[in-house]
């Protein structure tokens, strides 16, 4: 045996005695733990239809900049960057979102950055904020993602690629729009409608059971918006409070007389695919003894995050990549995490991911997905830890997974921990 193999041994060695007691190593409290003292979205709403299709993205996100800080009762002074993660806005949204912040009460000493990692940019928000603190460059920051599917989403949204990158074909994927190359991958890995249907189906089952039993109001914040009725003209006040692309009566035989979306002969369709939504989420981070001292109410803490890249025409593989990955940097094991929130782009890849994976589909997306409530871009990810931190609190467990596929081929994971 060489001296590399020797090495990768005690490496593998050490790594499965970690993961044997590393879940009981990550519940443990420490002063320099990032901790997570609230978390908030809005509701989502469908995309061109629903309660925000008239509400500009900065308006969205002020309104639950308002409801963190009302929420945790912090000085909004305390909080020194607030990061947001939304893809399809021009410009970056930069603008918009810093004129957000100081609508909502955040002074001007509190800095404001959008970035855009396409689906993933909540969570790449949430894990920059959190690696700021533990670099100790802040003590306390906001990661946050919001979208206007409605007023931002279109061809626009990608630029034309020069005849440089058309030459290379790699590059070229990058474009491949992801019905089509899901649909692709949905034949290659052989993921049968007929379970891509029942997977769909149970996304809606669950969110509707959630919605009904008033699981989602703790992380909701209603907001009062202005809104066009389409039938009358007439502009009004409403507020919106709940998830208005839950939809009742979805088995796996309703949703297989929809026609396929990308192929004749395909699987994907508008029903087992995430929706376009509108909608906006923002987590609360610091160091456990700052949120001590200031007498916060902790939620849970961040522990791992990972990113990874996956051929472009592979994209929605990202998670079945990045979840071990980030699994393997917290030290534990996939059966050490009781929920997993998988982001539902398309039911194909959601499950073949699970599959792959072997995640007992109880512990996925207990509330339901993407597929039955929508898939704001920029959103998701920080949507994703409010879900998931108050489904843990309430059921009494402590671990989970939050992950999703990115565009152009790329994955993003992250471990938290309930408290």
């Amino acid at each position: 045996m060489g001296a590399l193999d020797r090495i990768s041994q005690i490496g593998g060695q050490i790594s499965g005695k970690l993961a044997a007691g590393g879940r009981d190593r990550i519940l443990e409290k420490r002063p320099d733990d990032v901790v997570v003292t609230a978390a908030c979205r809005s509701a989502f709403t469908k995309g061109g239809k629903g309660g925000f299709k008239d509400t500009q993205a900065a308006d969205i996100m002020a309104g639950v900049f308002r409801a963190i800080i009302d929420r945790s009762k912090i000085n909004p002074a305390l909080v020194e960057d607030i990061a947001v993660g939304t893809v399809l806005a021009p410009g970056g949204g930069a603008t918009e979102m810093r004129a957000a912040s100081l609508f909502a009460g955040f002074p001007e000493t509190t800095a404001v950055r959008t970035l855009n990692r396409q689906c993933s940019s909540g969570l790449q928000a949430c894990i920059d904020v959190a690696n700021q603190i533990r670099a100790g460059m802040i003590d306390v920051g906001i990661g946050a993602g919001v979208e206007s599917m409605s007023l931002n989403y279109g061809p626009s949204a990608v630029s034309e690629f020069s005849e440089t990158l058309e030459s290379n074909e790699e590059s070229a994927n990058c474009k491949v729009p992801m019905g089509v190359l899901s649909e692709d991958m949905a034949k290659d890995l052989k993921i049968a409608r007929a379970d891509q249907d029942k997977f769909a189906a149970s996304s809606y089952q669950k969110a509707v059971k959630a919605q009904r039993e008033g699981l989602f109001d703790a992380e909701i914040v209603p907001l009062k918006v202005k809104f066009e009725d389409p039938k009358s003209g007439e502009t009004k006040d409403i507020t919106v409070a709940r998830d208005d692309g839950v939809r009742d009566g979805i088995t796996a035989e309703s949703l297989a007389k929809i026609k396929p979306a990308f192929a004749a002969d395909g699987s994907i369709h508008a029903g087992n695919a995430s929706q376009i939504s509108d909608g906006a989420a923002a987590v609360l981070l610091m160091r456990r003894s700052t949120a001590e001292k200031l007498g916060q109410t902790i939620l849970g803490k961040y522990v791992s995050g990972a990113v990874v890249g996956v051929k472009p025409l592979l994209m929605g593989q990202g998670p079945w990549k990045a979840i071990p990955k980030a699994l393997d940097l917290a030290g534990i094991s996939k059966d050490d995490v009781d929920i997993y929130e998988i982001n539902e782009a398309f039911a194909s890849q959601c499950l073949w991911c699970a599959n792959e994976l072997q995640i007992p589909h109880e512990k996925i997306n207990p509330k339901g997905g993407a597929i039955a409530f929508g898939h704001p871009l920029g959103c998701t990810g920080a949507r994703q830890v409010s879900t998931l931190l108050y489904e843990l609190k309430r059921t009494g467990k402590k671990v989970g997974s939050t992950s999703m596929c990115v565009g152009t081929g790329m994955g993003m994971a992250a471990v938290w921990v309930a408290e």
